[in-house]
């Protein structure tokens, strides 16, 4: 082989690792981007910012909650998740476990969900499942399912 064409080889195989670094940092990037925006919605939840928190949704979102009620809607979203705060007291933490991306502009987050004792009730521990949609190149909620955890089947 000659010296140019082993210069070549070597071009191209410094570019390979440099695109194969870059797309590894891209996926850090956006995992970190999905996380915050999950912190984003704990906080304003937290605050009771319905401004806020209508920031963080597509219209089209959707909420199962651990009670079984279907929250269908953003506006209906937002009344529902401010009003389970304000009758669910109790500091609300959600530590993702999983973050992954099935299609370029769509990430599932999973993890544990866990409202803090209060003076009127025991701590509850959960999980929850956020489906996020890149839109105008920001993460958006899609929809939110949350669960009580079941025994283990015998």
């Amino acid at each position: 082989m000659s010296g140019w064409n082993r210069l070549g080889v070597v071009f191209i195989g410094v570019i390979v690792a440099l695109s194969i670094t870059s797309a590894r940092q891209q996926k850090k990037d956006e995992e970190a981007a999905v996380r915050a925006t999950v912190k984003e919605y704990v906080a304003a939840r937290e605050r009771a910012d319905a401004t806020a928190l209508t920031g963080l949704f597509t219209a089209d979102a959707d909420q199962l909650v651990s009670s079984g009620e279907w929250r269908r809607g953003r506006e209906e979203l937002v009344r529902g998740t401010l009003a389970s705060s304000k009758s669910n007291a109790g500091t609300r933490t959600i530590t993702l476990k999983t973050v992954r991306f099935p299609a370029p502009d769509v990430a599932i987050a999973d993890g544990e969900y866990v409202i803090g004792a209060s003076q009127t009730a025991a701590a509850r521990n959960m999980w929850t499942s956020f489906v996020m949609v890149r839109s105008q190149g920001r993460w958006r909620i899609s929809a939110i399912r949350n669960m009580l955890p079941a025994p283990p089947a015998s």
